[in-house]
């Protein structure tokens, strides 16, 4: 099986039917959908079992309902039960932007065996689509250790070999910010080829646990627990003198804004293809 997409969930309400129809949409039929909940009480997934008659162990959605510690424990449980080589977590309200996602996916994977790349050692990633200000974020065409540190590509649009993610499972010690461990692993320590691929892989919803205002003040702790563990005291200092001499908290307050958004990711895109095209 070429791809698991993964979604975890607990009382996820309607967001799983479009999580879920966006997904069994898809033009590519190489994937299995592993549906991990927590033990839902509301009823979705009962009654989207009876609109689909589909239950745990069908063909196409293996549906496991197990207990867990939280979000990444649970996404560490999904893992265990995939069956696909590469892996994609989408959240309950995430989708797909199109039906050809899994499948342009597929092309690229094709043109990486070619290369000769090793499979078990590969991420690939996208841009996403923010159905919050309703613009394309674009993510860096190279990741760099400076990407690392300061905005890697968001989570619903990577795809990673399924070895990498059992050879490091999320850290439970993070809350938020177990996702951007993990990538940076990979960057640093699983020896990694990360591709970007050019165009948009998730539609994110956003407003999750992550961006609430309470949860801030432990975001940037996290960020700095993990920065300090992967990158040395040298590598930090020059990151940190260059995020703020451009700015960085007016940028980001450009990036979230609904009246701003569109311009400064559009300029952003602008000059993340102006520097790929002087590169080649």
């Amino acid at each position: 099986m070429k791809f698991s997409v993964i979604t975890v969930c607990l009382n996820p309400g309607e967001k799983l039917n479009a999580t879920l129809e966006s997904v069994l949409g898809q033009s590519c039929r190489d994937f299995e959908v592993i549906l991990k909940d927590g033990g839902s009480s509301d009823g979705a997934l009962e009654k989207w079992r009876e609109e689909h008659g589909m239950e745990p162990g069908g063909e196409q959605v293996r549906v496991f309902v197990e207990k867990d510690a939280g979000i990444y424990d649970a996404m560490n449980q999904a893992v265990s039960h995939a069956e696909g080589d590469f892996l994609i977590f989408l959240n309950c309200g995430d989708v797909f932007p199109d039906e050809n996602v899994l499948e342009r996916t597929g092309k690229v994977l094709e043109e990486e065996a070619k290369k000769g790349t090793d499979m078990k050692r590969l991420v690939l990633y996208g841009d996403t689509y923010s159905a919050r200000n309703q613009v394309v974020i674009a993510s860096a065409p190279v990741i760099s250790g400076f990407t690392c540190y300061r905005n890697i590509p968001c989570h619903q649009s990577c795809f990673y070999s399924a070895e990498l993610c059992r050879r490091k499972p999320y850290d439970l010690q993070y809350k938020i910010r177990a996702d951007y461990d993990h990538f940076l692993w990979c960057f640093y320590r699983g020896e990694a080829k990360i591709r970007h691929m050019e165009f948009p892989v998730a539609v994110y919803e956003g407003g999750g646990y992550s961006e609430s205002r309470e949860n801030r003040a432990r975001d940037r702790q996290e960020h700095r627990q993990i920065t300090s563990f992967y990158m040395d005291r040298g590598e930090l200092l020059k990151y940190r003198a260059v995020m703020l001499g451009t700015l960085a908290p007016l940028r980001r307050r450009l990036a979230e804004s609904r009246i701003f958004s569109g311009l400064y990711h559009g300029l952003k895109q602008l000059c993340y293809a102006k520097a790929q095209k002087k590169k080649t």
